[in-house]
């Protein structure tokens, strides 16, 4: 696994932070357009579009100021510094999206109950343009730095707006040809589920890291029988603890027992040097433990 390297990671936050904002622009022009188009078309799935990018919206300030934030060093209150903002950045976003979901569902449940008018070809053309910027936008983002979870919550808002998106072209479609205008609630509680989905993994992966979870890749029992396995100096390791800053920049710390008679420092060097190689961790805090004797 190769080692982390702290230039490639601020140019990557510096590139990612660039594409976030252009995204931005991007959504918030045509939010309005597609507010004025929903109204006027009566088309739940143009309106739950323009949803979409108005917590899109905001969902992209987030990751813009999350990133932003990111940059400030480590002080005396913050000595990791402040990348965890992203990660709750990405956690508030997923949650937003279970939100989203919720929303569409109540509204398209009404939609079906009580059918109101849609125009279906305003509400095409619409449609249309909203799929074309997200289209767009998906791309700019998914050029960044697609490991970065702060990035991937983006990603996730800009992805669920153009299924919706999507949704409202074929709904349109639809309308146009038959008529059946049950069809744009329909497709709206379809999308209201990928949403789901989406805003689920999301939630789950950036709460798995702010309860200090393992990370996917680093197993304890696999650690420990590395070091023991590749190093005859140490007979055992135990009090294993690993858990990520961010995604993607393991922390570990453990006790290792030493023969009597190794070379504490030399010691020292290995575990960090098989840590770094191994598991990709290049912050680990070692205890070293006496143990026999070397030629015991």
């Amino acid at each position: 696994m190769a080692t982390h390297d702290h230039g490639d990671h601020g140019h990557s936050h510096a590139t990612n932070e660039r594409r976030v904002l252009c995204v931005l622009v991007i959504t918030l022009g045509f939010m309005v357009v597609e507010v004025v188009g929903g109204i006027l078309s009566g088309s739940l799935a143009l309106l739950a579009d323009a949803g979409h990018m108005l917590t899109d919206a905001a969902a992209l300030t987030l990751v813009w100021v999350a990133f932003r934030i990111t940059r400030r060093p480590s002080d005396r209150l913050r000595t990791f510094g402040y990348d965890r903002v992203q990660v709750l950045a990405a956690f508030a976003n997923g949650l937003a999206l279970l939100v989203i979901a919720v929303w569409i569902v109540v509204e398209a449940v009404g939609r079906i109950t009580e059918p109101i008018e849609v125009l279906a070809m305003p509400m095409l053309v619409i449609a249309l343009g909203g799929l074309a910027v997200n289209v767009v936008a998906f791309a700019i983002l998914h050029g960044g730095d697609r490991d970065n979870i702060n990035l991937r919550g983006a990603l996730s808002h800009v992805l669920s707006d153009m299924l919706a998106s999507a949704a409202a072209v074929l709904a349109a479609i639809v309308i146009l040809l038959t008529g059946w205008t049950p069809i744009d609630p329909l497709l709206s509680i379809v999308v209201a589920a990928i949403v789901v989905h989406v805003g689920y993994r999301l939630t789950k992966r950036s709460a798995h890291i702010l309860l200090e979870g393992s990370p996917e890749d680093i197993s304890a029992d696999e650690v420990r029988e590395s070091l023991t396995g590749s190093m005859p100096e140490v007979t055992d390791v135990h009090h294993v603890h690993a858990w990520s800053l961010t995604h993607g920049r393991p922390l570990m710390t453990l006790h290792a027992v030493v023969r009597e008679g190794a070379d504490h420092r030399a010691v020292l060097r290995s575990i960090r040097r098989l840590l770094s190689a191994r598991f990709g961790v290049e912050h680990a805090t070692i205890q070293l433990e006496p143990g026999r004797r070397l030629d015991g």
